[in-house]
């Protein structure tokens, strides 16, 4: 009877002390479903939804880069949307000891379509083979359309549809997050159009669920924005939208102290990433190639030239998009090459992934 007693003690504090263990190892979750109000256009310190500290994850959801105002094949977005709301963005959460000089990390869990439709289109003055506001050209600009895609979330896919004809097929969706962003430096705000050094509209697909993403803090609490989801794009996104949708998301944040980047970069199993945003497309090609040379240099014991001459040789660069305002380039290196096998950042993205 006394071992029985004894045994039935210490399964009762293994139980307890447990309990406690994984009640340490319990993650801060949030949740966040904005209502089409509470949504910004701009990025800059408004007002927070929240606060929230660093290793939180959000649950939340975006809208469309439409505002949810195309609601039917035959709506054209110039007639049902409100002039300038284009891209609404989810958010600010603003981040509790994130100070300039800081790198907010977000490693991105999930993107799921919220709804059973995603659309694409093509504007006038938009596009990466049209006139546009930046080339200016005589000619009759192409006609407004849209394109209606069924989302199968089962099969994992968006079924287009030829305006002219039957053509019908079944495409893979691949989904991303296209504006991810902060609020900038100088006290701007900046319209959600426009990518830059916080982020912001980059359009690149690997911005999506898997990878993490290091941006940079400019102002205390960070203010971290997220809308304009794509199921699909292509680079480049030359008509000018991706297979636009509302989203379901999951993001863990996180934060680096004391570490300084300017732009942008990206970390997933395989690859460092950086990116460069800015116009004409060559200086954003400059951005993120002399970014990804500097990193590899401070991070891994390299000499600048030598780093120049590794990235140089092994490097591959991707057009994520040639239609925003400013251009996005993505420059990708493969892990398999680094001089130095450590973890980047003190082991941010193994942490959250």
């Amino acid at each position: 009877m006394f071992k029985l007693k004894r045994m039935l003690v210490v399964s009762f504090v293994l139980v307890f002390v447990l309990s406690f263990t994984c009640l340490g190892l319990a993650e801060d979750v949030v949740k966040y479903f904005p209502k089409p109000g509470d949504l910004k256009y701009t990025y800059g310190p408004h007002k927070p939804v929240m606060k929230i500290k660093p290793g939180t994850v959000i649950i939340s959801s975006t809208e469309d880069c439409y505002d949810g105002k195309v609601k039917k094949p035959t709506d054209k977005p110039s007639e049902v949307m409100e002039l300038w709301k284009d891209n609404p963005l989810t958010g600010p959460f603003y981040i509790q000891g994130a100070e300039r000089g800081d790198i907010l990390a977000v490693h991105i869990r999930k993107i799921e379509p919220a709804r059973t439709y995603a659309i694409s289109s093509y504007g006038p003055g938009f596009g990466a083979i049209t006139g546009t506001e930046y080339t200016a050209i005589l000619e009759s600009p192409l006609p407004e359309l849209v394109w209606w895609y069924e989302v199968d979330k089962d099969k994992g896919t968006v079924r287009y549809k030829s305006l002219k004809g039957n053509t019908v097929m079944d495409i893979p969706m691949k989904p991303m997050i296209g504006c991810l962003g902060v609020a900038p430096a100088k006290f701007e705000h900046r319209w959600s159009v426009t990518p830059e050094a916080y982020g912001g509209n980059m359009d690149c697909p690997e911005v999506r669920a898997g990878n993490t993403i290091y941006l940079p803090v400019n102002v205390p609490g960070a203010y971290l924005f997220f809308g304009d989801a794509h199921l699909v794009q292509g680079d480049g996104e030359i008509i000018g939208y991706g297979v636009e949708a509302a989203v379901n998301v999951e993001l863990k944040v996180d934060l680096i102290k004391g570490r300084k980047i300017s732009w942008p970069r990206i970390e997933n199993d395989e690859y460092l990433m950086t990116l460069g945003m800015y116009r004409p497309l060559e200086d954003a090609f400059r951005i993120a190639t002399k970014d990804m040379v500097l990193w590899i240099a401070e991070d891994f014991g390299l000499d600048m030239m030598d780093s120049y001459q590794l990235v140089s040789q092994v490097m591959k660069a991707e057009v994520s998009q040639l239609v925003d305002p400013n251009y996005t380039i993505l420059v990708k290196f493969p892990k398999k090459y680094l001089p130095e096998k450590k973890p980047v950042f003190g082991g941010v993205h193994d942490k959250l992934k």
